[in-house]
């Protein structure tokens, strides 16, 4: 086999891998899953078509790209100030041993507290607005992001500060050029950590705050005529958004900065 033909295989491998199994495994998903529903005799869990049905209903009346949007405002401020102040943190919790000694123990206290219990302290700070359920999400995203961080340049190898050192850094130029680079991939995986929950966050917290998003989608639907279709759809929708999120930052370890964090772990 010529050197061409075999990596023309490999590639044709790989799309399989990538878009053929994924596809197969969804498809009997839904197979499995319209089974289990005649099987049962349900009335009120729906088939799959009826979601789809769903889904075509809220897309014809305007309404599930309002909710999307929603939803995606609230989790993009949330995570967006989560990331503003647990990264940096962590970096300087992680830099500074006094400082890791001096804030760790309060993370850790209000680290374990659900962002659900903030619910009750949110809306009586905020009212029923966007800004309860942005500030449960900045609650639920900081300490992970925080945490990620600070644990990275703890583990950062010494033999790189070392060569730095060597070659007569500044201390701004060693955490800029090495420190930042080398922790780039362990804090992209709290951020992907971090950004579920905020997308699972948001959707409880517009079930109870606020009249609007795809939270408030399910719970509407369920009290208003009992519509499980669209209680269904909400969670397909949400199910898909939180990939696509979930994709769009692992095209960040592409970037160049972050590819030498890789290569040297």
């Amino acid at each position: 086999m010529s050197g061409s033909t075999r990596r023309a295989s490999v590639r044709t491998q790989r799309r399989l891998e990538r878009y053929a199994l994924p596809a197969l495994v969804g498809v009997l998903f839904l197979c499995m899953w319209d089974a289990l529903v005649r099987i049962s005799g349900s009335d009120l869990f729906p088939k799959p078509i009826e979601v789809a049905r769903g889904i075509g209903e809220l897309i014809e009346k305007g309404l599930l790209h309002k909710y999307i949007v929603a939803s995606l405002f609230r989790v993009t401020w949330g995570f967006t100030l989560a990331m503003a102040v647990g990264i940096p943190l962590g970096l300087f919790m992680g830099w500074f041993r006094w400082a890791f000694q001096a804030l760790n123990p309060v993370i850790q206290v209000l680290r374990p507290i659900s962002p659900i219990a903030w619910i009750p302290v949110a809306i009586l700070w905020f009212g029923v607005s966007d800004a309860a359920p942005i500030f449960l999400i900045f609650l639920a995203s900081v300490f992970p992001i925080a945490v990620s961080a600070a644990a990275a340049v703890a583990n950062i190898q010494p033999v790189y500060v070392r060569a730095a050192r060597n070659f007569e850094l500044s201390r701004f130029e060693l955490f800029r050029r090495v420190i930042v680079p080398a922790t780039l991939p362990q804090i992209i995986t709290g951020l992907r950590i971090a950004l579920g929950i905020a997308w699972l966050v948001v959707v409880a917290a517009e079930m109870i705050a606020v009249s609007s998003g795809l939270g408030f989608l399910i719970i509407d639907a369920r009290n208003a005529g009992k519509r499980y279709d669209l209680v269904v759809a909400g969670m397909v929708m949400i199910g898909l958004i939180g990939l696509g999120l979930d994709l769009l930052v692992r095209r960040m370890e592409r970037m160049d900065v972050v590819r030498w964090g890789y290569h040297n772990q």
